[in-house]
């Protein structure tokens, strides 16, 4: 993986060099090619007609303010001025290079010219006495072939003369085109590798990383620095959140395998006396009325209680899943919640409890399903109940605040330890003070928690071992 990563980004270095060379000799030669359009060399260029020329061009041009008027050679007055703007000066000869008109040319100068002198004057910088740097053109007038030389000192006109042959010079274009193109090659190589083993070993360790946590690893550390720095940093943190849920996980699973201990040694009691009842009343043994009403009732509770304890299964599932259709009515839930109270205290086995029921209102209308909510407050309050000693106080306190509901289940029992509160309204746990007496699933606070929560509620807890518990639904 590490070889393929470099070698892609080397040859995307390579690649990408050389369309730069070929893009810069591509717009070198437009320029050169749109500048020669334009007139423009490296040279200053003369104001002239009210447009920048280039000093060749302006030489070019400058034969038409050079005329003849009664006999007389002229410049132009146009022509005057811009030789003055620009501190240029003229020298016209005729065709035996002797001048026969001039304006603004220095007293050095000389007044005649042989053809040698003329070229090489025009070809080298100082080629005659007081001449600097000239440019040589010609304009006829009247059927004389007039030449004249305009001098360029201001602007430091430097020339050379280039000779080549044209397949020569192709050839070492081409030559130097290589070397330069091979030469970049090479260096744009060496710059990828180095570059790119500096950049592919975090993505090397990136993908190694990523490896790991896909083999389940989840002891993954790495240094959050570089380039990559908030990489590895979300890095870290999956590995730790994944770690967190594999120890979730597996401590899920531990409550869940105990949980269903509990719940088929809970339905093997009762299976166990319905069998043995059964088979004692299918034998020959001749009952009595009340032994057989006695016998059909053991068998009628423990099936209603194995009945009860796979419909909270059921109920419980369902909840977590959304799958069950809530049948919400408006209900006055103080009365609702009163009614519970009362008909706890009913039942002849908690008829002499102490519960306590406490509101600031006396209506508070809300649309609910009323058997699940009756549900749910029923076996907060059991839970109170069964959990601790006969003698604990249970107070439900009804509390309309800031449009919101609060109903509140306190005692003031054995309490509930740490480890265990953290579990409280998970499904399969069962807490560690759940004596004999309490034959319950499991299920339900989390039946109760998740009934809250579809009313779009919520459910909080407080408990402190030996001084009691506080249960607030939120509504």
């Amino acid at each position: 993986m590490n070889v393929k990563i470099t070698s892609r980004f080397i040859i995307t270095i390579v690649v990408v060099n050389i369309l730069i060379f070929f893009i810069n000799i591509i717009v070198g030669f437009s320029t050169m090619i749109k500048n020669e359009a334009y007139g423009f060399n490296f040279l200053r260029p003369i104001s002239y007609e009210n447009k920048k020329i280039d000093p060749e061009s302006f030489t070019r041009e400058f034969g038409k303010n050079i005329y003849l008027e009664n006999g007389k050679l002229e410049i132009s007055e146009q022509g005057k001025k811009v030789l003055d703007e620009n501190e240029l000066w003229i020298q016209v000869l005729n065709e035996n290079g002797n001048e026969v008109l001039n304006y603004r040319k220095p007293s050095e100068v000389q007044n005649k010219y042989t053809p040698i002198e003329i070229i090489n004057t025009y070809k080298y910088i100082g080629g005659a006495e007081g001449v600097n740097s000239i440019l040589v053109s010609s304009t006829e007038i009247n059927g004389q072939q007039l030449s004249y030389i305009i001098n360029f000192d201001y602007y430091k006109l430097n020339k050379s003369i280039i000779l080549y042959d044209g397949d020569v010079l192709v050839k070492i274009l081409r030559a130097i085109l290589s070397a330069v193109l091979i030469m970049d090659s090479i260096i744009a190589i060496l710059a990828g590798y180095l570059f790119s083993r500096k950049l592919t070993k975090p993505v090397k360790n990136i993908i190694g990383g990523v490896t790991t946590l896909s083999k389940n690893d989840y002891n993954l550390e790495f240094r959050e620095r570089g380039l990559y720095k908030d990489v590895y940093a979300n890095l870290n943190n999956l590995s730790r959140t994944l770690k967190n849920n594999e120890r979730e996980r597996k401590k899920l699973e531990k409550m869940r395998e105990e949980w269903i201990a509990n719940i088929s040694h809970d339905i093997k009691t009762p299976l166990a006396s319905i069998r043995g009842y059964a088979e004692l009343m299918n034998g020959d043994y001749d009952f009595t009325v009340d032994e057989a009403k006695e016998y059909g009732e053991i068998i009628y509770d423990k099936s209603l209680y194995i009945t009860e304890l796979v419909n909270d299964l059921n109920l419980s599932t369902r909840l977590k899943n959304n799958a069950l259709n809530l049948n919400k009515k408006k209900v006055n839930l103080v009365s609702l919640t009163k009614d519970v109270v009362i008909a706890i205290l009913n039942d002849q086995k908690y008829s002499d409890r102490d519960i306590e029921f406490n509101t600031n209102v006396e209506v508070d209308e809300k649309e609910v399903d009323i058997i699940l909510m009756k549900r749910c407050l029923t076996n907060l309050i059991f839970n109170a109940i069964a959990h601790n000693n006969e003698d604990v106080e249970i107070k439900v306190n009804f509390e309309k605040k800031n449009d919101k509901t609060y109903i509140t289940i306190e005692d003031n029992g054995r309490g509930i330890n740490e480890e265990d509160l953290k579990h409280i309204f998970d499904r399969y746990y069962r807490g560690t003070n759940t004596g004999e007496a309490h034959k319950g699933s499991g299920l339900g606070t989390a039946i109760s928690k998740e009934i809250v929560k579809n009313h779009g509620g919520d459910i909080e807890i407080e408990s402190k071992l030996n001084e009691g518990t506080k249960i607030t639904i939120i509504l």
